[in-house]
């Protein structure tokens, strides 16, 4: 038996809510944003391969990478001797801030999942899967896995039971990210962050966030757009990354709705509903933003599937 699991890109905090969003990304172009994932039956023991454009950014080491660990944890915690053989396409930037750790992780698990026939369900697997990629972030948080794994707009929930929550999302946005070509470590932005915000934030921050869920289930565009902006970690973040708020002002500028730091960044998003705008502001970041042969531009629209069997 072999299989391959595709995960996709994922914007972290979309903006507006920080470690309770996410978003899953696909581009129009009908390109896959994200990792893979391939398992086959092997003699013994577990074996990794990686291969892909970013395969030369993770550890040498196959014990050190994140889905030989879920491998070798998922198979010790089910008592399984069967072998197997791994291979990781990178096909996502480190510390891009487009979800790279989880989508491996989310990927990896999915797959072990499918090939050892089911043993984990739905919350329990995104539990699993929000474990591993902690580790490489610094702190379990899920909003880059649960998008990944389920796809959509996910809505943290983190109760007894449930995870998360899909939300409604708007079918005619455009979502341009741009990943400029250097790499931010997850952990050092969170850093960026204060101990402790001023009532007045929170306060905000909480009335934003509800409100741009109940303009999502309301399909309020003019509401959403108005409220889909970040009090929590871009003012302490913008300046550290390259450019970033220059873009801002210039995607502005050029019409579109909404920018944004996606995740910790270096990655930013901006929002459109405006095929026209977005391919205008595609066309600034590229030639301003993006550094030629390293990083990328990509215009999406949220994927609904989330991670999936390609094989």
């Amino acid at each position: 038996m072999s299989l391959t699991v595709y995960a996709p890109a994922s914007m972290g905090n979309v903006g507006v809510g920080y470690d309770l969003l996410g978003a899953a990304l696909a581009p129009i172009d009908g390109s896959l944003l994200g990792d893979r994932v391939s398992i086959v039956s092997s003699p013994a023991g577990v074996s990794l391969d990686v291969e892909g454009k970013w395969a030369d950014k993770l550890p040498p080491n196959p014990e050190e990478n994140i889905v030989y660990q879920c491998a070798l944890f998922f198979m010790e915690q089910l008592n399984i001797q069967q072998g197997i053989a791994l291979t990781l396409e990178k096909n996502l930037p480190v510390g891009s801030g487009l979800g790279s750790s989880a989508s491996s992780v989310v990927a990896a698990l999915y797959a072990l999942n499918e090939y050892f026939d089911t043993p984990y369900d739905e919350q329990a697997l995104l539990r699993l899967m929000g474990k591993f990629e902690g580790q490489i972030s610094g702190s379990v948080h899920y909003d880059n896995v649960a998008p990944c794994y389920l796809g959509g707009m996910q809505l943290m929930l983190d109760t007894e039971h449930k995870v998360c929550g899909s939300i409604p999302s708007f079918e005619n946005w455009y979502w341009v990210v741009a990943y400029p070509g250097i790499s931010l470590s997850t952990a050092k932005m969170r850093k960026l962050l204060p101990a402790e915000y001023d009532k007045s934030v929170a306060i905000e921050f909480a009335r934003n966030l509800s409100a741009f869920v109940h303009a999502s289930y309301r399909q309020d565009a003019e509401l959403a757009i108005s409220v889909l902006k970040d009090v929590m970690a871009e003012p302490y973040r913008a300046s550290s990354i390259p450019g970033y708020e220059l873009a801002r002002e210039a995607l502005d500028k050029l019409g579109m709705l909404s920018t944004g730091i996606s995740g910790s960044g270096p990655t930013l998003f901006s929002v459109t509903d405006s095929l026209e705008t977005a391919e205008a502001a595609q066309a600034w970041l590229d030639s301003n933003y993006v550094e030629h042969g390293v990083g990328f531009s990509h215009i999406c629209k949220l994927d609904a599937l989330g991670t999936r069997r390609i094989d």
